[in-house]
C-alpha cells in the first residue's frame, strides 16, 4: 500500500456549507460545540471499557456475578455464556457440533438473558444480530431481545425528560405520547410534537439506574471470561476478552446520547457530501434537546424494510435500492471513514417511494485515513479474488497475528474463492463464505478490530436487505455498477492507493 493516501474529509470541514445542517436554526453551532468536546469523552470511555474488561476482584462485579448465578438456575447459571461461547466456537470453527450440548448452552444463556436485566439483553441483542457469524440457531434463538424489551413507565420517562431538560415537558413539548413507540435495552423512544414550532420529533430517554447495572455487569462478564479462557482452549481462542472490551466500548458510547446526536450529524453531513442526502435520510438533532440521557431529534416517516417490502411505488425498482444501499454504506466507509454500524432491520426504514431513512446511531464504525486505505486495499481484494491483498490489508489493521504463515493463510483462503466463485451468486452463498472465512481467520488467531467487525455485518446485513427486497438478485451483477460509480466519482483518490 502507498505511504500516501488521501485524506478523509472531516465533519469539520463539511459543516460549514452545508444547507441540511443550517436548515435546523442554532443546529450549526450545536455541532460545532460537540465536534470540540465530545471526542476526548468518547476517548474516556474508550479507556474505560478497557478497564472494566479486565477482569479483577471487584466487589461490584463479583456481587453481580453471585446475585446473576443464584436467582437463575443457581450456581451453575453463571457458566452459561462461557458454555455457549465455548459450544460455538467448536462448532464454527472445527465443525465439531455436539447438539445436545448446544441447545443446553442456548437454553441456560437465554435464562440468563431474560432474568438478569436490559445489559443483559443487550448481549442477547449482539448474538442475535450476527447472522452467518453463528450458528442459525444461536442467532435465532435470541431474536426475542431486540423487539421484547418491557419499557419504563411513562410517567419515569416523564420525569427523566423534565430533570435533563430542566423545564416542565409542557413547555417544551404540545404532546407527549403515553406509551413508547420502541423500546430497547438501553432507552426507549416516545413520539413528541415541540410547542416552539409544532414539528413532530421523537423524544429517546435512557433507561434510569443502567449505567452502575453495566459496569457491575461488565465486571462480572470480566471475572466469567477470564475463567473461560483459563480452562478451556476454545473460551481462549475465541478471544473472550476481547469480546467483553468491544461489548463494553460499544455499549459505554452507546448510553451517551450525545454521542448519538454527533454520530447522526456526521454521517449525515457525509450523506450531503455525497450527493445522496435526499436518497439516505438522517434525522437532525435538535439543538438545546439533547443531553447524555435524553435526546430530541426529528420525526422521519417509513417502515422497517421487512414490513416495507410490499408497499414500495408500482415504478420503484428493487435492486436500484440494493444498489443505493451498497453504494451509501461503502461511499460512507470508504470516503469519509464513518458509517452506521448496526444495520440491522430494525434501523433501516423504507419510505414507499425508495428512499432509506436511518435509524439509532448509538453504534457507529469510525476510520482513519490508514485504516480507509487499508480497508479499500481489502474490498479490492475481495472484488479481484486477491487473497494475498486481503491479508495485506488486515495486517494493517493489526488483525495478523505475529508468526502467521500467510502463504499458506493465502492459499487456504484463494482455495475458498474458487469454490464461490460462480457466475451467480446467491444470498446463501454469501453468508456461508462469509462463515467460511470468518471461521478461518479465527482458527488463526485473528483479533478483529470493532470497526472490521462492525463492517463486515454490515455486508450481512446488506445481503439480508437484498434477500428481502429481490430474493433472485444476482448479486455478482451489481459489484460492475457499483465499481463503476465509485470509478468515475473519485478516479483520482483511487489512483492514489495503487501507486
Amino acid at each position: 500500500m502507498s505511504d500516501v493516501v488521501p485524506p478523509i474529509r472531516s465533519a469539520a470541514e463539511m459543516l460549514p456549507h452545508s444547507a441540511w445542517v443550517a436548515d435546523v436554526p442554532g443546529l450549526a453551532e450545536q455541532v460545532d460545540d460537540w465536534l470540540r468536546s465530545l471526542p476526548p469523552e468518547r476517548a474516556r470511555l474508550v479507556r474505560r471499557a478497557r478497564r472494566l474488561a479486565t477482569p479483577a476482584l471487584h466487589a461490584a462485579g463479583i456481587g453481580r456475578l453471585f446475585e446473576v448465578a443464584g436467582r437463575v438456575v443457581g450456581a451453575a447459571a453463571g457458566w452459561a455464556t462461557v458454555d455457549l461461547a465455548r459450544s460455538v466456537y467448536r462448532a464454527v470453527v472445527y465443525g465439531e457440533r455436539d447438539n445436545a450440548r448446544m441447545t443446553a448452552a442456548v437454553d441456560r444463556a437465554q435464562r440468563l438473558v431474560r432474568d438478569s436485566g436490559p445489559v443483559y439483553v443487550k448481549l442477547g441483542q449482539f448474538i442475535s444480530t450476527a447472522q452467518g457469524l453463528l450458528p442459525d440457531d444461536v442467532v435465532d434463538a435470541f431474536a426475542w431481545c431486540r423487539d421484547e424489551v418491557p419499557p419504563v413507565p411513562t410517567y419515569v420517562a416523564r420525569r427523566i425528560v423534565e430533570r435533563e431538560l430542566r423545564q416542565p415537558i409542557g413547555d417544551v413539548f404540545e404532546s407527549f405520547s403515553d406509551r413508547p413507540i420502541a423500546s430497547a435495552s438501553i432507552a426507549q423512544v416516545h413520539a413528541a410534537r415541540l410547542r416552539a414550532d409544532g414539528r413532530e420529533v421523537v423524544v429517546k430517554v435512557r433507561r434510569p439506574g443502567l449505567r452502575r447495572q453495566f459496569e457491575a455487569d461488565v465486571r462480572a462478564m470480566a471475572i466469567l471470561a477470564a475463567v473461560g479462557e483459563s480452562r478451556s482452549g476454545s473460551v481462549r481462542a475465541a478471544n473472550a476478552h476481547g469480546f467483553v472490551e468491544l461489548f463494553a466500548q460499544l455499549v459505554l458510547e452507546e448510553m451517551d446520547l450525545r454521542l448519538e446526536a454527533l454520530n447522526m450529524v456526521e454521517v449525515g453531513l457525509a450523506s450531503e457530501d455525497a450527493g445522496m442526502v435526499d436518497a439516505l435520510r438522517v434525522p437532525r438533532p435538535i439543538p438545546g434537546l439533547v443531553t447524555p440521557r435524553v435526546l430530541v431529534m426529528e420525526y422521519l416517516p417509513g417502515k422497517r424494510y421487512t414490513d416495507a417490502a410490499g408497499e414500495l411505488d408500482a415504478d420503484v425498482d428493487p435492486a436500484a435500492i440494493i444498489r443505493l444501499g451498497i453504494q451509501g454504506v461503502l461511499e460512507h466507509t470508504l470516503v469519509y471513514g464513518i458509517f452506521h454500524g448496526d444495520l440491522h432491520a430494525g434501523n433501516v426504514f423504507l419510505e414507499p417511494d425508495g428512499r432509506f431513512v436511518l435509524l439509532d446511531f448509538g453504534i457507529v464504525g469510525r476510520l482513519d485515513a490508514r485504516q480507509r486505505a487499508a480497508l479499500v486495499q481489502f474490498m479490492v481484494g475481495v472484488g479481484t479474488w486477491d487473497a494475498k491483498a486481503q491479508l495485506d490489508a488486515m495486517r494493517e489493521f493489526g488483525a495478523v497475528p505475529a508468526g502467521t504463515d500467510t502463504a499458506a493463510l493465502a492459499a487456504e483462503l484463494e482455495a475458498l474463492d474458487v469454490e464461490h466463485h460462480d457466475a451467480v451468486i446467491t444470498h446463501e452463498q454469501i453468508v456461508e463464505g462469509m462463515g467460511q472465512v470468518m471461521r478461518i481467520l479465527v482458527a488463526h488467531g485473528f483479533r478483529l478490530p470493532k470497526e472490521l467487525v462492525l463492517f463486515f455485518k454490515n455486508l450481512l446485513y446488506l445481503n439480508g436487505l437484498s434477500a428481502t427486497l429481490a430474493p433472485d438478485l444476482n448479486l455478482l451483477g451489481e459489484v460492475d455498477p457499483i465499481f463503476q460509480y465509485f470509478a468515475a466519482k473519485y478516479e483520482q483518490e483511487l489512483s492514489l492507493f495503487n501507486d
